[in-house]
């Protein structure tokens, strides 16, 4: 999946998941000079707006425990010589990062596979790495509450992703789960409780009438 997830995600999305992702990190407030961890960081799509933030004294932690999608995050790397950019191949849920050492934690879709149960140790995980006073933000597709878009955007994510997922990469496979994933997580709602409950102050954010939703916070 890891050779053509920026670019179907781009088009499937009809561009909006670059948006989204902007707006993810835009929510977070980073400033200058802050160290930022981009959970499940994938390519490093959300690498763009993050660096612009902290500029070129910050530094920026990409975690993900998929070879495929670091070995493009580490040909994506080189395109900030001047960026501290540190990846990290692990866990999500047990990594080595430190305690209290992040003044912000992103992630972008990467919520929609998880159980609550997972929800729940994700939100203890970014509570262990946050410094005091440290801000979260995550976004994910999700399902609208306007039912006439909800029908129409899951026939779309379960229907016609895998088809141009066969038309641009001969494999639809790849893709068929999407919709799948998304009727199950539905939105934000239910991470924002379990973040609630877990010492966060917590804010619910919609994206484009709900096909997007986030939740966005700061560690008490």
């Amino acid at each position: 999946m890891s050779a053509s997830y920026e670019r179907m995600n781009y088009i499937t999305s009809f561009g909006f998941s670059k948006i989204w992702r902007h707006h993810c990190v835009n929510a977070a407030e980073i400033k200058q000079n802050s160290t930022v961890v981009d959970l499940m960081t994938g390519m490093g799509e959300c690498w763009s707006p993050i660096l612009k933030s902290i500029g070129e004294n910050g530094h920026l932690i990409g975690l993900d425990f998929s070879s495929g999608m670091l070995k493009t995050a580490e040909v994506k790397k080189r395109k900030y010589p001047k960026h501290k950019i540190s990846l990290l191949k692990e866990n999500v849920f047990k990594n080595s990062i430190m305690d209290n050492s992040a003044d912000n934690v992103i992630s972008g879709f990467g919520l929609k596979t998880f159980s609550e149960e997972q929800i729940k140790l994700l939100s203890l995980e970014i509570n262990r790495i946050l410094k005091p006073e440290g801000s979260f933000s995550l976004v994910e597709v999700s399902v609208p509450n306007n039912k006439l878009l909800k029908f129409l955007y899951l026939i779309y994510l379960r229907y016609f992703i895998p088809v141009i997922g066969f038309l641009f990469l001969g494999n639809p496979q790849t893709y068929k789960m999407l919709g799948v994933y998304t009727s199950k997580f539905k939105n934000s709602n239910k991470a924002k409780e379990i973040f609630e409950s877990n010492g966060f102050e917590v804010q619910y954010i919609n994206y484009f009438y709900g096909c997007a939703t986030g939740i966005k916070g700061v560690k008490k």
